[in-house]
């Protein structure tokens, strides 16, 4: 792979881009109130905006059926408060969060009793590194980009195929990921990415404090991590999804042209339509006979 060009960074100036996980199915279970959870995140995006003037932050919500922009600082009405009672920063970012909450319920389908269906992580993360390449377009220095993903819902197997491109495009891209995981088990899809790109995988150990936690492991500029010792992953689940059934799987059958993984033998790739092994050879004995009768 062809090493990513080089970018003329400001070392101070912070562009943070977090994806916001906003799953219903997922809070009614939870111990937790999401409004508990959304007034520590809130008073951490405050302190970022508070550690420079240029620091920029941008939120994207992310639902079971859709994903959207619901904050950015650099825009002109989030510059001055709405009703002169409260900051911008929660007004507006308040105001777009429940009008998507409002918009993605009404996408939602019927799912399994107790089985908490995923988040689209998969489309927060293009919807950022999208935010990110027209920063990078903006002008000849720029913002040092991140994204954290403050995420609660399992992993969605089907969108693993959509997730490993972001994550591999963000290491291109020389954007870290940095994961924040308060779901009740590890995720295995934001262990490599930070992994990969290197950022920070955390679960925090409780909600109670979970400001302290992120302004303590996720408030550091890019350059300042380079003087600080933060978390590191003690173990990274690298296990892939099957393309055929969309379930996690330790070993498996990878396709040597296209590189797709499925759990079962085939004599066929489903993907690129190449044909495997035994197949391969069956048909073409197969060949060889037609042609050996005519």
């Amino acid at each position: 792979m062809a090493p990513a060009p080089s970018k003329n960074y400001t070392d101070d100036v912070s562009l943070l881009v977090v994806t916001l996980d906003t799953n219903p199915f997922f809070w009614s279970d939870f111990p937790s109130h999401f409004s508990d959870f959304l007034s520590q995140v809130l008073a951490f995006l405050n302190s970022i905006l508070l550690l420079g003037q240029l620091n920029q932050v941008v939120v994207i919500a992310t639902g079971c059926n859709s994903c959207s922009y619901i904050y950015d600082s650099s825009s002109n009405k989030n510059h001055a408060s709405t009703n002169g009672t409260m900051p911008a920063l929660y007004s507006n970012l308040l105001h777009n969060l429940d009008e998507f909450i409002a918009k993605d319920e009404q996408l939602t389908t019927a799912h399994e009793p107790g089985n908490v269906p995923s988040s689209l992580l998969s489309g927060s993360l293009s919807k950022a590194l999208c935010y990110i390449q027209r920063a990078f377009r903006s002008g000849p220095m720029h913002p040092q980009p991140r994204i954290l993903c403050l995420q609660g819902s399992p992993d969605g197997p089907e969108q693993y195929v959509a997730i490993m491109n972001a994550i591999f495009s963000a290491q291109r891209s020389s954007v870290p990921v940095d994961s924040c995981y308060i779901g009740s088990s590890n995720s295995a899809f934001l262990q490599q990415a930070s992994y990969i790109t290197g950022g920070i995988y955390y679960k925090p150990p409780q909600l109670d404090g979970l400001f302290q936690y992120l302004s303590a492991v996720f408030a550091t500029d890019l350059h300042s991590r380079a003087f600080l010792r933060l978390p590191k992953s003690l173990g990274v689940d690298f296990r892939a999804s099957c393309f055929c059934h969309k379930k996690t799987i330790d070993t498996g059958y990878v396709c040597s042209v296209c590189l797709s993984i499925f759990c079962e033998h085939h004599d066929k790739c489903s993907t690129c339509s190449s044909v495997f092994g035994q197949a391969q050879s069956v048909a073409a004995s197969t060949d060889n006979r037609k042609r050996k009768a005519e």
